[in-house]
C-alpha cells in the first residue's frame, strides 16, 4: 500500500477536469481549452511520479497497489495497481492525452453551442476510463472500466465525426457491446471457479485457483479472447476500426487505435495467460495462424486504399497482428518486443493520425489522389509526415523497429513458418507507407483555387509533433529504460503460462 495513491488520483484528475470544463459558464468557455490541457499535464506528472516510484525487480506482481473492498457480497473490490506493462501503456496514455488536446485545438467551432466543453470534456473522460482499466487488478472492476470506455469514444465519434459518424460510431459500440457481454459470462464463471470470498474477483487470488475441467477453463479462456480480439482489432473481428477510425476526429482516432485498443492485447497478457495457461497453449496454434492472416491482410488491403485515414486504420490492424503473434510466441524475447510494441505503436500511430489531419485540414479532403506536391508548398509538414511514415514502417533507428525486430525473433525461436510469413508484413508496410508519401507529397507543385498555398506547421502543431519525433528517436535508440520495466512483468507471465524458451539447436538439429 502506498501513502499517496497516485492510480487513484489519475483516474480523479482528469474526471475532475472534465467536470469542470462541462460547467464553464458561458463567459468562460474560450478556457475550456486550456483548463482541460491543464488537468492534462497534471495527470502526466502524476504518471511521471508514479514512474519514479516503480521498482522493476520487486518481488510482488503489482505495486503502487491500492485495495478496498467495494462490494463484498460478490467479491468484489476496488483494486487497483500495475506491473510494468501496465504502467508503461498508462505512461503512454498520459503523454498522448495532452499532445491529442493540443492538436483537437481547432476542431470544434463552438459558436456559443457548447460543443468544445463537450469535446474536450469527454477526451478527459476517456482517459481516466484508460488508466482505470490498466490499473484495474479485480477482474470484474476490469470489466466495468472495460465497458464504461465505450461511452466517450460512442459520443466523440457519433457527435464530433464525420459525415458517416453515427454508422460508424454505432458500429462500434455493437462490436465492442457483442464482445463484452461474451467476456461478462466468462468473468461470471472466473469467479464461480475462484476461491470465493470477500476478494475472489482479484487477479492475485484467481491465478492458479481456478477449480474446473479442462473444457470449462478453455471455453472461459475463449470468452475472454474474443472480447480482448474484437478490441485488438484481429481478423475476422475488426471491420468496426476502419469505419471508427476514418469518421473519428484525429484526436480521437489517436485515443482510440494508439492507446485504448492496447487494451485488447493487455488482456491477452493479463487475463488469458495469466489466468488459463492451459488454455492458452491449447489456443496457440489458432491464435498465431489469425496473427499471421492480420498481419498481412491488413497491409494488403492498406495498399489498395485511397482513404488517408483509412489507410492508416490498416496498417494498425496488420500491426496488432504482430503484437498478438508476439504474444503467443510464449518466449521471452517474443513478450519482451510485444509488450514493448504496444507503446511504440501507440506514438507512431500518432504521428500519423495527427500529421495527416493537419494535412487534411489544410485541402479540406482525405482522398490521397486529391494530394500531390505537398512538400513543395509544406516542406515542414511533409518531412515530419515522412518520418512518421518511416516509424510506423520499423526503419531501423526509430521507435517500432527494435520491438518489430523482437517479435520476429522471438517467433522465429519456436514458429518459424509463422515468423517468416509475417515478415512479409514488413515489406508490405515499406509499400503502403512510401506510397502514399510519393501520392501525397511528391510531384509538381500543386495549385489552389484561391492562388494562396496554405500555411506551413504552425507553432502549436510543431508543439504536438516535437514530442512525437522525440519518442521515435528514443525508443529507436535507446529502449532499455522501457524494457528494464517491461521484461519482469513479462518473464513472470510466462512462469504463469508453465513454459520456457526453445532451447537453440545447431545445423544438424542438436542442441546446443
Amino acid at each position: 500500500m502506498n501513502s499517496l495513491p497516485l492510480l487513484t488520483l489519475m483516474m480523479v484528475v482528469p474526471l475532475l477536469g472534465a467536470v469542470v470544463v462541462a460547467v464553464l459558464p458561458g463567459s468562460a468557455a474560450r478556457h475550456a481549452k486550456p483548463v482541460a490541457l491543464g488537468f492534462s499535464l497534471v495527470t502526466l506528472v502524476l504518471a511521471v511520479l508514479a514512474w519514479v516510484r516503480f521498482e522493476p525487480g520487486a518481488v510482488e506482481q503489482f505495486q503502487l497497489s491500492e485495495v478496498h473492498s467495494w462490494i463484498p457480497q460478490f467479491g468484489v473490490s476496488y483494486a487497483l495497481g500495475v506491473d510494468g506493462i501496465a504502467l508503461s501503456l498508462i505512461v503512454m496514455a498520459a503523454i498522448l492525452t495532452p499532445v491529442c488536446l493540443l492538436a483537437a485545438w481547432n476542431d470544434v467551432s463552438d459558436e456559443g453551442s457548447g460543443r468544445e466543453k463537450r469535446y474536450f470534456a469527454l477526451m478527459l473522460v476517456l482517459e481516466a476510463f484508460i488508466v482505470g482499466v490498466f490499473a484495474a487488478t479485480d477482474v470484474f472492476l476490469f470489466y466495468v472500466f472495460f465497458e464504461a470506455m465505450l461511452i466517450p469514444v460512442y459520443f466523440l465519434i457519433g457527435l464530433f465525426g464525420g459525415p458517416r459518424r453515427q454508422y460508424a460510431a454505432m458500429k462500434f459500440l455493437l462490436f465492442s457491446l457483442a464482445g463484452g457481454l461474451i467476456m461478462l459470462v466468462a468473468v461470471i464463471g472466473v469467479y464461480v471457479a475462484g476461491p470465493g470470498g470477500d476478494d475472489g474477483f482479484l487477479i492475485t487470488s484467481l491465478t492458479g485457483n481456478l477449480d474446473a475441467s479442462t473444457t470449462a477453463l478453455r471455453w472461459l479462456f475463449v470468452g475472454f479472447f474474443i472480447a480482448f480480439a474484437v478490441k485488438a482489432p484481429m481478423w475476422p473481428v475488426h471491420t468496426w476500426l476502419p469505419d471508427a477510425a476514418t469518421e473519428a476526429r484525429p484526436a480521437t482516432a489517436v485515443l482510440l487505435v494508439g492507446i485504448l485498443d492496447k487494451v485488447g492485447t493487455y488482456g491477452m497478457i493479463r487475463f488469458c495467460l495469466q489466468l488459463f495457461p492451459e488454455a492458452s497453449r491449447w489456443a496457440t496454434p489458432v491464435v498465431i495462424t489469425l496473427a499471421v492472416i492480420s498481419i498481412i491482410y491488413g497491409a494488403l488491403l492498406a495498399i489498395g486504399q485511397t482513404d488517408m485515414m483509412r489507410l492508416i486504420a490498416f496498417t494498425s490492424i496488420s500491426h496488432f497482428g504482430l503484437i498478438v503473434l508476439g504474444i503467443f510466441a510464449l518466449t521471452t524475447v517474443g513478450g519482451a518486443g510485444s509488450t514493448l510494441y504496444m507503446v511504440t505503436h501507440g506514438f507512431s500511430t500518432a504521428g500519423l493520425f495527427l500529421l495527416a489531419g493537419f494535412l487534411v485540414a489544410r485541402r479540406g479532403s482525405k482522398r490521397i489522389p486529391d494530394y500531390g506536391g505537398w512538400q513543395r508548398v509544406t516542406p515542414v509538414l511533409a518531412g515530419t509526415f515522412l518520418v512518421a511514415g518511416l516509424s510506423s514502417l520499423a526503419l531501423p533507428g526509430l521507435a517500432p523497429f527494435v520491438s518489430e525486430f523482437l517479435v520476429l525473433q522471438g517467433t522465429f525461436m519456436r514458429y518459424e513458418a509463422a515468423a517468416v510469413i509475417a515478415t512479409l508484413g514488413t515489406v508490405l508496410a515499406a509499400l503502403y507507407i512510401l506510397l502514399m508519401y510519393q501520392r501525397t507529397m511528391t510531384g509538381p507543385k500543386p495549385t489552389f483555387a484561391d492562388g494562396e498555398s496554405p500555411h506551413d506547421l504552425s507553432v502549436r502543431e510543431k508543439v504536438v509533433v516535437v514530442p512525437i519525433i522525440a519518442s521515435f528517436i528514443l525508443l529507436g535508440f535507446f529502449p532499455k529504460p522501457v524494457l528494464d520495466i517491461l521484461n519482469p512483468a513479462v518473464d513472470r507471465t510466462l512462469v504463469y503460462v508453465g513454459v520456457t524458451d526453445p532451447t537453440p539447436t545447431n545445423a544438424s538439429g542438436s542442441a546446443k
